[in-house]
């Protein structure tokens, strides 16, 4: 059985109460400033360990999809914020920004430990994890609660990125 690190446990969290069915009664409701804040707090976690990897990793095809994570991942970034911008919208920090965060910093320092052929599994290892599980909190969560349409719209679009980022951590997992 796969560990659930601590990076990963706030969006675990909401994984498992959409598995239990219990979705509606125990998600976090959120406002748009808040899933504004989710979602630009979920790809900056995913650029800096991206940044990490680079830094440890002396596989190709591991810095490869650390390039395309940093550089997807700070694009959908950059059209958070102008989209906030133009809204004149601040994101709100929230309980489940806060708790990616702090889950962050511990994966960090757990990664950070490992070198070679250890990091490269553990980092691809994770970004299967977090993937699968941003891919189905964006769907099941953030979308369906989102009131703005063009909020709305980010969120839907980042679907096909973050399913094709998955599917391509997936083959590097194989080769690992």
């Amino acid at each position: 059985m796969k560990r659930i690190s601590l990076f990963r446990s706030g969006i675990a969290a909401l994984a498992a109460i959409m598995v239990s069915g219990t979705l509606a009664a125990q998600a976090p409701n959120l406002t748009d400033p808040e899933i504004a804040s989710v979602a630009v707090t979920s790809n900056q976690i995913a650029v800096d360990m991206a940044k990490l990897a680079k830094t440890k990793s002396k596989n190709e095809e591991v810095i490869k999809f650390a390039d395309l994570m940093i550089r997807d991942h700070q694009s959908t970034i950059d059209k958070a914020v102008a989209l906030v911008k133009k809204l004149n919208v601040t994101p709100k920090v929230n309980d489940l920004s806060n708790k990616l965060n702090s889950d962050a910093s511990a994966e960090t320092k757990l990664l950070e430990s490992k070198s070679g052929d250890d990091f490269n599994k553990a980092y691809i290892n994770e970004e299967v994890a977090y993937h699968q599980e941003v891919l189905n909190t964006i769907q099941k969560v953030l979308i369906p609660q989102t009131k703005n349409a063009e909020l709305k719209a980010l969120l839907q679009n980042a679907v096909p990125v973050v399913e094709t980022h998955l599917e391509h951590a997936k083959m590097l997992q194989k080769t690992l």
